[in-house]
């Protein structure tokens, strides 16, 4: 009875979205016409395919009529280990003979496929508009009154020629449906593909920005952190609407605008209407169509990811460069009448996601790892930087503290970060067994805690010193002979010495030049 329940469901919820997706007026026979244009294979003429050109028009149609589907074959010799169609090539299409297109996007993430990461040959995307399995598929209504431009622009490294031809779309076909006329409130199908790079305590990512009289539709979007394994999920998405101050549509938390709740789910999910699915590694991808929902504007609508203005702690958080993230986003509107150009879209070679780097705080005295190791340097610890604590370490080197010593990032210096313990706590270095070096500790308490920080430090079981009035910052360097290194461990213990405050660590160096 539950498999029962379950599939009604289902079956139910396909029904509604088919049923808000077909015309009512299906039964009707009208005078119109359906029409198919073909380009890109080799029987259609060398002027449609890539081996003349990298700017191929796949279809150039009179209005007033409307397209009804869009197709693109995969490569024919597409190899899976090699990936998808990536953002080197766009899908740009003209209306009404417009100098600018109204729909300018990488062609992958047109059809909710970032960067074209997903193994389409054996995996799909299954979605209300767009769907892709050894193919792209779009099914967006796009009406226009007096011509359509479907263009694939390539603007990668290769020139045009056979090399080209073999990673591009084998075919594709272009479906209309030819009309009397095309009513005054009818918009124009628009989608803009924007990404950035930001921190976002400090600006907001901007998905679309516009004037003129519309509504949105959907979106899809990728966020992703470059050095750390884990994302933010408690941006808000804020749609402005005709000028607005304070949005009049929030989401609160980036999952939620897509169908989730308490981050997005371990596993990918679709769904006719939202969905989600991992991307690059370390981030996540998620689309959202807007159907009864579709948001309406007058004069002008800003879409927006940010912060709530009463996220203050998450402000502070997400000012710092550790938690820089990178935004990518596909948005897909409806528009009456003129409108803005498109913003211009980024170079190819910055269209791919940032590669996972290394985090490398402000401050430290060497300019990059290698400086460091130049200097000597076998172990660098950011201590609280999550997953990007140990910056850098040569074989043989670690270090153990104890996970339940608090992880500190939230203040506003350039060195925002540390361990944390009320009473005191420990860390261990592990280094080769009778190594001799110095250690540098780093101790700094901005937010003067309690009146002021005061802490104990001691190194191989013996007191270096007791530490207050350390605002700015200091340096504590303790040269460490062979013998307290004769087991292979270093102790590190830091002990609270006044009552009320806490005993904090920002930075540990072991160097043996």
């Amino acid at each position: 009875m539950k498999y029962f329940t379950a599939l009604m469901f289902v079956f139910g919820t396909w029904y509604s979205i088919l049923a808000q997706s077909l015309p009512s007026d299906l039964s009707r026979v009208d005078s119109g016409s359906t029409k198919a244009i073909n380009a890109l294979w080799r029987e259609n003429p060398l002027a449609v395919q890539f081996r003349s050109t990298t700017n191929v028009v796949v279809a150039d149609i009179k209005g007033p009529a409307e397209i009804t589907m869009i197709h693109f074959a995969y490569p024919e010799h597409h190899d899976p280990a090699a990936g998808s169609i990536n953002r080197d090539v766009r899908l740009r299409i003209f209306w009404d003979g417009e100098a600018t297109p109204g729909v300018d996007c990488p062609l992958a993430d047109f059809f909710c496929d970032p960067n074209g990461e997903r193994d389409c040959v054996h995996q799909s995307i299954n979605t209300a508009f767009v769907n892709v399995r050894q193919g792209f598929n779009a099914y967006f209504p796009m009406p226009f009154r007096k011509s359509a431009r479907v263009e694939l622009l390539y603007d990668g490294p290769l020139p045009a020629g056979q090399e080209l031809e073999n990673l591009m779309p084998c075919y594709s076909y272009v479906c209309y449906h030819t009309l009397k006329r095309v009513p005054r409130d009818t918009g124009y199908f628009c989608a803009s593909w924007r990404q950035e790079e930001l921190l976002l305590g400090q600006k907001e990512y901007v998905a679309l920005q516009t004037t003129g009289r519309g509504k949105f539709v959907g979106w899809n979007i990728t966020v992703r952190n470059p050095y750390l394994e884990h994302f933010a999920v408690d941006e808000n998405e804020k749609f402005f609407i005709d000028g607005e101050t304070n949005a009049s549509v929030e989401f609160q938390g980036l999952e939620d605008s897509f169908g989730f709740s308490w981050g997005f789910p371990p596993t990918e999910n679709m769904f006719p209407l939202t969905g989600y699915f991992p991307f690059h590694g370390n981030g996540a991808a998620a689309y959202r169509f807007f159907t009864q929902d579709a948001i309406n504007f007058h004069k002008a609508l800003k879409v927006t990811i940010g912060f709530g203005n009463t996220e203050v702690g998450w402000k502070w958080n997400f000012s710092h460069p550790i938690n820089t993230l990178q935004f990518s986003s596909t948005v897909y509107w409806y528009q009456v009448g003129p409108r803005p150009p498109l913003p211009a879209m980024l170079p190819a070679v910055e269209r791919a996601p940032t590669p996972r780097r290394q985090f490398w705080p402000a401050g430290l005295p060497y300019a990059s790892p290698a400086d460091f190791e130049a200097a000597g340097g076998r172990l660098l610890v950011g201590c609280g930087l999550s997953s990007a604590e140990t910056l850098c370490h040569s074989p043989g080197y670690s270090i153990s503290i104890d996970p339940k010593v608090q992880q500190w990032v939230i203040w506003p210096d350039p060195v925002f970060y540390c361990r944390m313990n009320p009473n005191q706590f420990e860390a261990d270095l592990n280094l080769p067994k009778g190594v001799s070096g110095t250690l540098r500790l780093y101790i700094i308490d901005p937010d003067s805690y309690e009146g002021g920080r005061k802490e104990t430090i001691v190194v191989g079981g013996e007191t270096v010193g007791t530490f207050e009035n350390f605002q700015g910052g200091r340096w504590v360097d303790v040269p460490i002979s062979s013998d307290k290194t004769a087991d292979g461990k270093l102790p590190v213990k830091v002990v609270n010495a006044r009552e009320g405050s806490n005993a904090v660590l920002s930075i540990i160096m072991w160097i043996e030049k």
